[in-house]
């Protein structure tokens, strides 16, 4: 290890720019690189006369400069730059190598095994000042860019993760071709499209009951509940627009056109009834859902500027509402117009009219199942 008499006096650490170790087998060059380097307090100095401990006094050190003597016992200096230029810590530590060879096929040799540097021992004072400056400044602006490119990554890091986060969440929150829209510049968006599906879905004595119910379990019941309804969304294709309370609002047909919305709207309804019957069969409650389903036109669009909505308006919604809100427990309301796009795919049972406010008679159907 380094031997602590052949140590200059302790440095000021605050002027400390250069630290500088020598790993040479004779004591009196570690004497003579010491006295050479007196009086540089921003040159911190350390010496060390085995080869075998130079990694680990390299790792305790941790120097911006490395001399090497050329010529160790037990292993070739060749050998040693090339342990240094393996070592993590050391791999881009500048070294010079001395010798009392000044020969350019040795020096060749060296610079291709990776030394930085040649000088011949002893060198002069001001050439090896100069070098250890030179190289040590080399090097620190080396870690300064390498700290500054390893900010930057972790920055872009940070910046994609953010990305990512927020198009999760703008996904979440909008279909994803608007959302692509969205991104793409769009600061408007308004559509209109002639036939899709529009589904509502209640909950049948949920307001009751969540009157006796702690906000917790109460929450954690919707939470089942709309979870598995989107779960339904997506195998079938729809888009869920929103919930509201404890009402559920989905589409097919929209953002991008389909011919069998209202065969998907239909499937995801009968699906819907078989999730909401193993929910409230496992939580033993006698909750039940109503859900309407009308087809036709609407306009659909981004509303906000902080919170983005993408909605629907049109009398297809609030007819859609209606045959919720006219329908029965357990039971899938469909209008005439939905009745015939579904044709005899499924199997219904015919209500007759059903007066609804701002309608008049409307002529209605259960969805039963299919055909």
């Amino acid at each position: 290890m380094a031997d602590p008499s052949l140590q200059p006096p302790p440095a000021d650490t605050a002027a400390v720019t250069h630290r500088v170790l020598l790993v040479d087998d004779q004591a009196m060059i570690g004497q003579a690189v010491r006295r050479l380097l007196e009086g540089q307090p921003e040159i911190a100095f350390e010496f060390c006369q085995k080869s075998t401990d130079a990694l680990a006094a390299v790792e305790a050190f941790q120097p911006t400069v490395i001399l090497q003597d050329l010529v160790m016992p037990g292993i070739d200096g060749l050998d040693m730059v090339r342990q240094f230029r393996g070592l993590q810590a050391t791999a881009d530590v500048p070294v010079i190598m001395l010798s009392a060879q000044d020969e350019p096929v040795v020096k060749a040799k060296l610079l291709t095994a990776g030394a930085n540097d040649y000088l011949v021992k002893l060198p002069d004072q001001v050439e090896l000042i100069a070098r250890i400056r030179v190289h040590s400044d080399a090097y620190r602006r080396l870690l300064e860019r390498n700290a500054a490119f390893a900010a930057l990554e972790r920055s872009l890091a940070e910046l994609k993760q953010e990305r990512e986060k927020s198009e999760r969440l703008l996904r979440n929150i909008l279909p994803e071709k608007i959302a692509d829209r969205l991104k793409n510049g769009e600061s408007s968006i308004a559509d209109s499209f002639q036939s899709v599906t529009v589904l509502f879905a209640d909950l049948s004595g949920f307001t009751e009951f969540s009157q006796h119910c702690d906000a917790r379990h109460l929450v954690d019941l919707l939470d089942e509940i709309f979870s598995a309804f989107d779960q339904l969304a997506n195998a079938h294709g729809v888009e869920k627009i929103k919930t509201i309370g404890d009402a559920y609002m989905a589409v097919a047909g929209l953002p991008i056109p389909r011919d069998d919305h209202a065969a998907a709207v239909a499937g995801m309804a009968l699906g819907m009834l078989e999730a909401f019957r193993g929910v409230m069969t496992r939580r033993d409650l006698s909750l039940a859902v109503r859900i309407g389903i009308h087809s036709g036109p609407v306009v659909a669009g981004v509303i906000g500027r902080h919170k983005f909505s993408y909605d629907l308006w049109g009398d297809t919604v609030n007819l859609a509402s209606r045959m919720e809100s006219h329908g029965a427990p357990w039971r899938i309301h469909v209008s005439e117009p939905t009745r015939v796009l579904l044709g005899d795919r499924f199997r219904f049972a015919d209500r007759g009219h059903v007066t609804m406010k701002g309608k008049g008679d409307v002529r209605t159907f259960f969805l039963l199942g299919r055909a």
